[in-house]
């Protein structure tokens, strides 16, 4: 967790850590996601100084509340595929559905 976060975000990032290991996932991957969510969390609420776009755009993770955990790993939307397709300079990628810019960013 980056220094001079809140003991709430300090307290958030442990318990979803905590929770990825428990469902069996690698250190360094429990970490990302944990970093990711509280992130994300910070930039919604404007605790950030940046936020994506897209941060802003999709659901809370708090909202989201596990809603996509049971039709099993069904991998990013398409917009933050689309997002990340722009980022690398993915060309055709406005034409593309969700399994190209799968397969383009993958």
């Amino acid at each position: 967790m980056p220094s001079g976060s809140s003991p709430k975000r300090e307290r958030q990032y442990e318990h979803i850590e905590k929770s990825q290991r428990a469902r069996g996932t690698k250190p360094g991957r429990a970490k990302e996601i944990a970093a990711r969510t509280v992130n994300k969390e910070r930039a919604r609420t404007g605790e950030a100084k940046t936020a994506s776009k897209e941060s802003l755009r999709d659901m809370s993770s708090s909202r989201r509340g596990g809603q996509r955990s049971h039709s099993g790993s069904g991998g990013q939307t398409y917009r933050q595929l689309y997002a990340e397709a722009q980022r690398r300079g993915v060309d055709g990628r406005s034409k593309m559905s969700k399994a190209q810019l799968e397969r383009a960013v993958g």
